[in-house]
């Protein structure tokens, strides 16, 4: 994958300020550390950052048509390249290199919007057509990799800025670095940010399966901003789900097509690797890509070096048993303190699973051992019920079930007073039902952190909070949700909240990117993804506990028995790395410490200069985090709240002013990058 960036006159052909668009690029270089490009005219400007991985010698962007009428930056990998090259070169195309970004100024000649039809893999691009002016900025089906966009004045004209990460959008000098409370509200209701909020006000993240089509020239900022849907999730309506009576050819077809899927990903002109952490998901990725290559792949895994966390010795069990030679990576409480600065500054969001520091340390391991490609078991857990909250639904569903009557409210009220916890009240909790098309798996795990809503946001942010729904920001689509299978309505939020706003952000794309790796996902292929939707949830939850049922009976042929069948183990690291930070060393000397920024951020001081939380009470519960032991919902509630606290106080820190801790601040520097030198762009001259 690459990073790209650009600006827009929404009104003219206003040059942009000298070097905006070079600073943006170098904020992302780590994005694409291979060589970069610029294409500079009035009204726009674009950039690229470029991992290069497919046509390493001549794939340098911007690339155009052959009249250099039609350009483009581009992120990700087209993989059915191949076969689609040579269908537009029997229509007249002339290709110039031997890159799958060149596909994307045909495709728009040929198709215009409508090109995102025969586009398939993990992207986002902007087109750009000097013909008519008209610009496309669109994102993959599961928004595997990011855009974010914002608008701005300057000197009286309407900018839209554009960027794989918003440091660039900052870089440019021209975008306020301001906090979005909805933003935080989503942090503490989802753990995630689906899109299109997120934590910066004025920032917009393109969400997955959107686009945004203009014409530049008199073009208003809502007229630029209004996304577009071009795909979106299929599932059947109740009662039309492919039953499959037949096992073996719903198993045939399942293998066929994830087989196919992971075939594609291996499809580069530099080695590929795999992560693997011992799960089926993973494993059977590892074992269909040996398959594929006829020879064992290199593999990653990441050891969580504290008790009760560690899935080390299953991996390397699946990776003997498929004769890999896997390289493994510790991460423990010392990592866990030292490099989550890295990760929130990585991330650009506060992200509460400390887990996702594990992915960094492993895409960090995979660039270290000089590789740019790895495959990842990532997606079946969203689209096959792969959670474990999905068989606690179907065991407490019913909970909700009865007619006007506030049983399962009731009964979690109670449960949280038992506990200690706060509740809402109960017109919010309908409210978030309805809002949800009824009662699902993931109500429960939102509650567990959303509770800490009410136990540490104080002032504005409270209120805000209190006031406004995250949920109201998704777009739900209620009326076609309530067609579908109950069962089906509860998957769709763990692929509209989780997978983008989550997995593939703060333990996928944003970590991997980070160390200049770019991960590849064969079960969000499209073919594997309509699949999955279009069967029966029988074929994804059989009984109460047999998860990825139709994935299991795959993993059968290919895997161990063992391994095939073995039960979900949330990928977790520790959540309470911070509650023996109190004025001394590990060792119990004194002096100053590497991660005495915990102390400092988490000081009374801090916490009012920030002004999202009451620090009496944050005090309080690191105190008594640091008293107790054990487990339980409330310990796992307040860890996640207080983590929460953590994350979003170094967020703040690192993004929005710096004063709060001695750690460097991207709010205090105005170098954002690895290089000195911004080379010269395309001239004006180049494109008509």
């Amino acid at each position: 994958m690459c990073g790209i960036a650009g600006m827009f006159d929404l009104g003219g052909q206003r040059q942009a300020p000298v070097g905006v668009v070079q600073s943006m690029a170098q904020a992302i270089y780590h994005r694409g550390p291979d060589e970069d490009g610029f294409l500079d005219h009035p009204g726009l400007h674009l950039a690229n950052r470029r991992l290069s991985i497919v046509g390493l010698a001549d794939g340098q962007q911007p690339i155009a048509n052959e009249d250099k009428s039609v350009w483009t930056v581009f992120n990700g990998e087209l993989f059915d390249y191949p076969e689609l090259k040579p269908q537009l070169e029997a229509k007249g195309h002339v290709f110039r290199t031997h890159t799958d970004t060149e596909l994307i100024p045909h495709l728009w000649e040929d198709h215009r919007e409508e090109m995102l039809q025969h586009v398939r893999g993990q992207f986002a691009f902007c087109v750009w057509d000097s013909r008519t002016n008209e610009v496309l900025l669109a994102r993959d089906r599961a928004g595997i990799c990011p855009l974010f966009y914002t608008i701005v004045k300057h000197d009286g004209t309407d900018w839209l800025l554009f960027a794989s990460e918003m440091k660039a959008l900052f870089a440019s000098g021209m975008v306020e670095r301001k906090a979005d409370l909805q933003g935080l509200n989503h942090i503490f209701t989802f753990l995630a940010m689906p899109g299109p909020t997120t934590v910066f006000a004025g920032i917009k993240c393109l969400t997955p399966g959107r686009y945004l089509h203009f014409k530049l020239g008199n073009t208003t900022p809502e007229q630029a901003t209004t996304q577009k849907t071009y795909w979106k999730v299929a599932y059947p309506d109740w009662g039309e789900e492919d039953y499959g009576s037949d096992e073996k050819k719903v198993v045939d077809d399942f293998e066929e097509v994830l087989f196919t899927a992971v075939k594609k990903r291996l499809r580069a002109d530099v080695p590929v690797v795999s992560y693997l952490s011992g799960g089926v998901d993973s494993s059977l990725v590892v074992a269909m890509a040996n398959k594929a290559i006829g020879r064992a792949i290199p593999t990653f895994t990441i050891s969580v070096t504290e008790k009760g966390f560690d899935e080390k010795s299953e991996a390397l069990g699946v990776a003997k048993a498929l004769g890999c030679n896997p390289v493994v990576v510790d991460c423990g409480h010392e990592e866990l303190r030292t490099c989550y600065p890295e990760l929130i500054s990585a991330a650009e969001f506060p992200v509460i699973d400390t887990s996702s520091l594990g992915l960094l340390h492993l895409a960090r391991s995979v660039h270290e051992h000089g590789y740019k490609v790895a495959l990842t078991g990532e997606g079946a857990d969203e689209w096959l019920a792969g959670y474990p909250w999905f068989k606690i639904h179907r065991l407490v569903g019913w909970l909700d079930k009865i007619p006007h009557l506030p049983v399962g409210y009731a009964i979690r009220k109670l449960f949280l007073k038992l506990t200690g916890q706060p509740s809402f009240s109960y017109s919010i909790y309908r409210h978030m039902q309805q809002q949800m098309g009824g009662h699902n798996g993931w109500f429960d795990l939102y509650g567990v952190i959303s509770v800490n809503k009410l136990r540490f946001f104080t002032g504005a942010a409270r209120e805000h909070a209190l006031k406004h729904s995250a949920i109201d920001d998704l777009e739900l689509p209620l009326e076609e949700m309530r067609r579908w299978h109950p069962f089906h309505r509860q998957m769709y939020f763990g692929a509209r909240i989780m997978l983008c706003g989550h997995l593939l952000a703060s333990k996928g794309d944003r970590v991997a990117m980070n160390s200049s790796v770019e991960t590849r996902y064969a079960f969000l292929d499209e073919d594997v993804v309509a699949y999955m939707a279009k069967l029966h949830p029988r074929w994804k939850l059989r009984r109460w506990f047999n998860d990825k049922f139709v994935e299991r009976k795959v993993a059968e042929r290919w895997l161990p028995k063992e391994v095939a069948w073995r039960r979900k183990k949330m990928f977790r690291a520790p959540m309470d790395s911070w509650k023996a930070m109190r004025n001394e060393n590990q060792n119990g000397s004194s002096g100053p410490r590497s991660d005495g920024w915990i102390d400092q951020i988490l000081s009374p001081e801090s916490i009012r200069k920030a002004g999202y939380f009451d620090p009496d009470v944050v005090n309080a519960a690191r105190e008594r985090l640091a008293r107790s032991s054990g487990g339980g919902v409330r310990r796992t509630s307040l860890e996640m709240g207080l983590t929460g606290v953590l994350a979003t106080q170094l967020w703040h820190h690192l993004y929005i002013d710096g004063q709060l801790c001695e750690l460097p601040s991207q709010a205090r520097s105005a170098e954002l990058g690895t290089r000195s030198e911004i080379p010269e762009p395309i001239p004006a001259s180049a494109a008509r």
